[in-house]
């Protein structure tokens, strides 16, 4: 017969208890909504499209009710419009969208430049550092992809240097909304080197003491960005 420990009688907790935290479970809403929102975002589900809720629980292997919460959460995100009497679409973004969203971003990112700026956290400039190494790393490759993935990782990480829970929740949708933007218009997507650069520009003036000089960076940088993913206008 084993011996009986403290601990299996509930006596003295074991080592390092202590240092565990309560597991947080996902719901299967929540779930699903993330596998949708990867492959909306990727391009996968063509701006559009309709979202077709049994069609979706037999592919999911769920019932309707899941999916029916995952595409009201995307809903509220932006990313699908539910239309009365038709049905829940992939959204279609116009230039007017194009520009409002970035619009949106810029608010947030000139207060996340200004914070950083300010603050010079050695942690956050490595972090963006890093991303624009190896965006200078992936330029001359020739995917378009690769880089566009990095220049929203530095935008990325430039919010989540402010340290502000509500703005990174607030950038986290404009992202997904940019990454539609991205996936639709990537031939209109600017020349790596010149995008590289602006990167570089940016981590320079965060790094330096001309606050005012960044601020007018950041707003070139997203009206540049307006400029390149606006589809030209048809005749």
């Amino acid at each position: 017969m084993s011996a009986v420990t403290p601990a299996s009688r509930g006596g003295a907790p074991q080592p390092g208890l202590d240092e565990l935290t309560p597991v947080k479970l996902r719901s299967t809403p929540a779930l699903i909504a993330d596998r949708l929102r990867e492959q909306i975002v990727s391009g996968a589900f063509a701006p559009g499209s309709r979202m077709i809720e049994p069609q979706l629980g037999a592919r999911l292997g769920v019932s309707r009710g899941p999916v029916r919460e995952a595409l009201q959460r995307l809903v509220q995100e932006g990313l699908l419009r539910n239309i009365p009497n038709r049905g829940v679409f992939v959204v279609e973004l116009d230039a007017a969208d194009i520009k409002d969203i970035y619009t949106a971003r810029r608010a947030i990112e000139r207060e996340a430049a200004t914070l950083l700026h300010r603050g010079k956290s050695r942690l956050h400039l490595e972090r963006l550092g890093a991303v624009v190494e190896e965006m200078r790393a992936l330029a001359g490759q020739g995917d378009t992809r690769l880089i566009a993935e990095q220049d929203l990782a530095f935008h990325s990480a430039l919010v989540e240097a402010a340290e502000s829970p509500r703005l990174s929740r607030m950038f986290t949708t404009l992202l997904a909304e940019t990454r539609i933007c991205l996936a639709n218009l990537m031939d209109l997507y600017p020349e790596q080197d010149l995008l590289v650069a602006e990167h570089q520009q940016l981590l320079v003036l965060l790094q330096g003491e001309d606050e005012q000089a960044l601020l007018d960076a950041v707003n070139a940088h997203l009206d540049s960005a307006v400029r390149d993913l606006t589809p030209p206008a048809e005749n």
